[in-house]
C-alpha cells in the first residue's frame, strides 16, 4: 500500500515577515490585481507593513504598480529556471571585471542575459557613489524594454523576432501607450514591429544599446554584449546611471569603457557554452 503523504504543518519557527511576503505572492497569482487596503486587511497588518512588503515584491520584479496604484503580478511571477547550469560560472567569471567597471565608471554594472522575450539580471557590482542605481541582482524584465536585452536581441534574425514579437494581422489588440513592465503580451502590430527591428539594426550597428527610463523613471542604461569564443552573445553587460547623468556618459567614455571591460571578460568566457534552451533560438 502507497504511503499517504504527511499533512503539511506550519512550522514552529514560522517567520511572519516571510510568511506575510509568500502571502501576498499568492494573493498576486490567484487575484491577479491588489489593493494596498485588501493587502493590508488580508495579512491583518497595518497598511505600512503591507506597503514595505509590497514595495521590496516590486523591487524584485515579483509584482508591478499600476497608474492607479493597484498591484499586479510582476514579470518574475511564474518564471522557470533559466536552466543554469552555466550561468554560476558565467557570472563568476565575470564579477571581477565588473567591479572593476563600477570603481572606474562609478556607475551600477548589471550582468544580463536573454531568456525568450525576457531580461533576467544575474548579477550586480555597485558603485560608491552617493546618487547610483541600485541592486538589480534576480530581476527579471521585458527584454525589449532594457539595455542589455535590445542589444542581445539585436543579434537574433528577423524570423526569431517575429516568432517572439510580431501579432499576426487578424488579432485584433489594443496596445497601451506607451508599453508597461507588466503587461506579459509583448507582440507587436506590424508597424510598430518595423520600427522596432529598425531600431535593434541600429543598435546592432553602432554596438550598444540604450534604455532611457523605460523600465523605470529617473534611470537609464546602455548595454554592450558579451560574445564566447564561438562568436555566439551569451549575456550582456550594462551600465544603469541616473537620468541627469545619462547625456554626459554618450558623450563621454562610458560606451568605451564598457566595450573594454567586456573585451576582458571575452577573454575569460571564451570557453564557455550556454547550455540552456535560449542560445538554440538565438542560433535559428
Amino acid at each position: 500500500m502507497q504511503k499517504k503523504p504527511s499533512p503539511i504543518r506550519k512550522p514552529s519557527y514560522a517567520l511572519e515577515s516571510v510568511d506575510n511576503a509568500l502571502r501576498l505572492l499568492q494573493l498576486l497569482r490567484d487575484v491577479g490585481a491588489l489593493r494596498l487596503k485588501d493587502a493590508a486587511e488580508e495579512l491583518g497588518t497595518a497598511p505600512s507593513t503591507a506597503h514595505r512588503l509590497l514595495a521590496m515584491l516590486v523591487y524584485r520584479g515579483f509584482a508591478v504598480q499600476d497608474e492607479k496604484r493597484r498591484y499586479h503580478p510582476g514579470p518574475a511571477m511564474g518564471v522557470g529556471p533559466a536552466r543554469q547550469g552555466w550561468t554560476r560560472e558565467f557570472t563568476d567569471l565575470c564579477r571581477p571585471h565588473m567591479e572593476a567597471l563600477a570603481t572606474l565608471t562609478g556607475e551600477t554594472i548589471n550582468l544580463v542575459i536573454r531568456v525568450g522575450s525576457q531580461a533576467r539580471f544575474l548579477w550586480t557590482a555597485e558603485t560608491e557613489s552617493i546618487l547610483r542605481v541600485g541592486d538589480r541582482q534576480g530581476q527579471v524584465l521585458p527584454a525589449e524594454l532594457t539595455a542589455g536585452g535590445r542589444i542581445l536581441l539585436a543579434e537574433l534574425p528577423r524570423a526569431v523576432l517575429e516568432q517572439l514579437y510580431l501579432r499576426p494581422a487578424d488579432e485584433p489588440h489594443i496596445t497601451p501607450s506607451p508599453p508597461r513592465a507588466y503587461e506579459t503580451d509583448r507582440r507587436m502590430a506590424i508597424g510598430e514591429f518595423e520600427e522596432f527591428v529598425h531600431e535593434l539594426e541600429a543598435a546592432r550597428k553602432v554596438g550598444f544599446a540604450v534604455n532611457v527610463e523605460q523600465t523605470e523613471e529617473g534611470v537609464a542604461a546602455i548595454g554592450v554584449k558579451i560574445r564566447n569564443g564561438s562568436g555566439s552573445a551569451i549575456g550582456a553587460l550594462t551600465a544603469a546611471v541616473p537620468i541627469n547623468r545619462y547625456r554626459q556618459h554618450l558623450r563621454g567614455h562610458l560606451v568605451a569603457q564598457l566595450q573594454a571591460g567586456v573585451r576582458g571578460i571575452e577573454v575569460d568566457v571564451a570557453g564557455l557554452e550556454r547550455t540552456d534552451d535560449a542560445v538554440s533560438a538565438q542560433q535559428k
